[in-house]
């Protein structure tokens, strides 16, 4: 497999937990329209429908990372970015990428394995009365979500790479 083709291959993986993240935060907005109504006009709550808006929460914003990375809308200074050459901004993209995103995710997956595997082996639920079971699935997305985002570095440092070497002829 060629470098281009990893790379549009890590691409589509985003692009299908972009589309989750887009689910889950259609899901949050209905979800916190159904609990406010029902808050307020009939003074019903439920502690299962407060932790699920939470879950969504958290599965629209791990799933988003790499998403985000992969259509440049994350952080940046971007004052002074625009301003560099082509070639700088590609140097500038493949040293973010090798010296912060892919050692900083493999940090987060590296610590985080022990923390998901004990929720599993526990079988971890809400601690809070009816609340919902299974919290362990929504621990597993950090992991999923910072080894995703640790592949999209590595296609953004392809593609950035690609852009040298195609400045270089």
């Amino acid at each position: 497999m060629t470098l281009e083709k990893l790379s549009y291959a890590i691409d589509r993986t985003s692009r299908f937990f972009g589309m989750l993240a887009a689910f889950a935060a259609v899901a949050l907005a209905l979800l916190i329209v159904y609990d406010a109504f029902m808050r307020y006009a009939f003074h019903e709550g439920s502690v299962a429908l407060q932790e699920l808006e939470w879950h969504l929460f958290d599965a629209l914003f791990l799933l988003g990372l790499a998403y985000a990375l992969k259509h440049d809308k994350h952080v940046r200074v971007d004052i002074l970015y625009t301003h560099f050459s082509p070639r700088i901004k590609a140097w500038l993209q493949i040293g973010t990428m090798l010296l912060f995103v892919i050692p900083f995710s493999a940090l987060i997956i590296y610590f985080s394995l022990d923390f998901v595997a004990q929720s599993f082996a526990q079988h971890e639920g809400s601690p809070d009365p009816g609340g919902l079971c299974c919290r362990y699935l929504v621990k597993s997305l950090v992991v999923i979500a910072f080894l995703q985002l640790l592949l999209q570095g590595v296609s953004e440092t392809i593609k950035a790479w690609e852009r040298l070497k195609g400045a270089a002829r």
